[in-house]
């Protein structure tokens, strides 16, 4: 029962993540709020920490249920694969700035562009290849039931949070996002990309 309800945390988050995120609510919000909608971000960013910080620790009460014996390989291998999810998150997130993304800096909307290079210019979501590279890793380090429900979910919501970022984001940018779409993919670079 308890990863039943680990599994609905985390479908809640996701389905609140893309519903404040959607362009069409945005729209109404920014009519409604007016000048106030520039912190709409921050209110974001501060509710999807709170509602994270919620499923951790509401896993963090589940006790350990090992599905695998522990190998020094796997672990390390986990390890690694958490160390690169953790670099790719950090080098991608330099094309943009944290303020803004957070929220603590309002977004000038018109003043926004696509951006293409760094990781961009491999993959279209470096960010969420990063989390699943986060979570595979933390499922080969823990090897718990709970490890394997993060990545589980985070595996079912994956196509739906790349096709409503899409959305928005093709609204936004029009025919550059789809020149960009055509040539990059989205979370798994070419090989191409890392050969000399």
């Amino acid at each position: 029962m308890e990863y039943i309800l680990l599994a609905a945390s985390w479908i809640i988050f996701y389905t609140v993540h893309s519903l404040l995120a959607a362009s069409k609510l945005k729209r109404i919000l920014k009519e409604k709020l007016g000048s106030a909608y520039k912190w709409y971000r921050l209110f974001y960013s501060l509710l999807s920490i709170l509602l994270f910080l919620g499923i951790i620790f509401q896993a963090i009460l589940i006790s350990p249920s090992k599905i695998w014996n522990e190998s020094p390989w796997i672990v390390y291998l986990g390890y690694m694969l958490a160390t690169f999810g953790t670099i790719l998150a950090v080098k991608s997130s330099k094309g943009w700035s944290i303020r803004t993304f957070i929220g603590i800096s309002p977004l000038n909307e018109e003043k926004e562009n696509l951006l293409v290079t760094g990781w961009y210019s491999r993959m279209r979501h470096p960010l969420y290849a990063s989390l699943v590279l986060l979570f595979v890793g933390y499922l080969l380090v823990a090897g718990t039931l709970t490890s394997l429900v993060h990545l589980l979910c985070l595996a079912v919501y994956l196509p739906f949070g790349i096709y409503f970022e899409e959305k928005n984001l093709m609204q936004k940018f029009g025919e550059d996002y789809l020149k960009y779409q055509k040539q990059v993919p989205a979370i798994f670079p070419k090989i191409r990309h890392f050969l000399p």
